[in-house]
């Protein structure tokens, strides 16, 4: 219940509390991307070579093909492999169920398109992009890479993994095309609100994986 005050002086707490909030959402999300602007790119030919690329999930369907958004990041990393700019592709995502396998229709739509098994690996625990970058550095030995994902969300990718020890550039998918602007708005709210708990995770808390097991290297 708001209590009118005289002059309009309601009106004016509220708006500055939103005002508060608001800039304590953003300005995280704007200084992670500032710190990573020089490390983002769009096109695979202008990636610097390195040994291995970072796919992270993003969902499947119940007939295990790859939602267009997952697949986008999947084409990144093919193109990046006949390109000869890595040799090998770390595919991260969800395989918390039986009935749920993110990782396995990450590496069959890539090797139906050329991608020889020898050079991917597979983490079926990466629920989240700090999961992800976590297990990448402790489980299998990265420690420079590069990160295939959209491009809203590259910029949280890349501190992250970077926070968590990994050398990294990113390589996002071209968005402004993809999506229509509402969507993007909605991508990039979302990136606001994670980038916060990224922050938190990377700087506070540093909590381990909910899985996270024996060293595994890059098979």
């Amino acid at each position: 219940m708001t209590v009118q005050l005289k002059d309009g002086k309601s009106f004016t707490w509220v708006l500055g509390i939103i005002v508060t909030i608001g800039l304590g959402l953003s300005c995280p999300a704007w200084y992670v991307g500032f710190v990573t602007q020089n490390l983002r790119h769009t096109a695979p030919e202008t990636m610097e070579p390195n040994a291995v690329a970072i796919v992270f999930g993003a969902g499947v369907y119940a007939d295990g093909t790859p939602t267009p958004m997952l697949a986008d990041r999947i084409d990144q990393g093919i193109a990046l492999y006949r390109l000869g700019k890595i040799q090998k592709l770390l595919m991260s995502g969800d395989n918390g169920s039986t009935d749920y396998d993110e990782v396995t229709t990450m590496k069959r739509y890539a090797t139906d398109r050329g991608v020889p098994a020898s050079a991917i690996t597979l983490d079926y625990a990466g629920f989240s992009t700090y999961e992800t970058c976590y297990r990448a550095r402790a489980i299998f030995g990265v420690h420079q890479a590069i990160l295939l994902t959209q491009s809203f969300h590259l910029p949280r990718a890349l501190y992250t993994c970077s926070q968590l020890g990994i050398t990294v550039q990113g390589l996002g998918t071209p968005d402004q095309i993809k999506y229509n602007r509402s969507e993007l708005n909605y991508y990039q709210l979302r990136e606001t609100i994670a980038t916060v708990k990224a922050l938190w995770q990377v700087h506070i808390t540093r909590p381990e994986p909910k899985f996270l097991g024996a060293y595994e290297g890059m098979k």
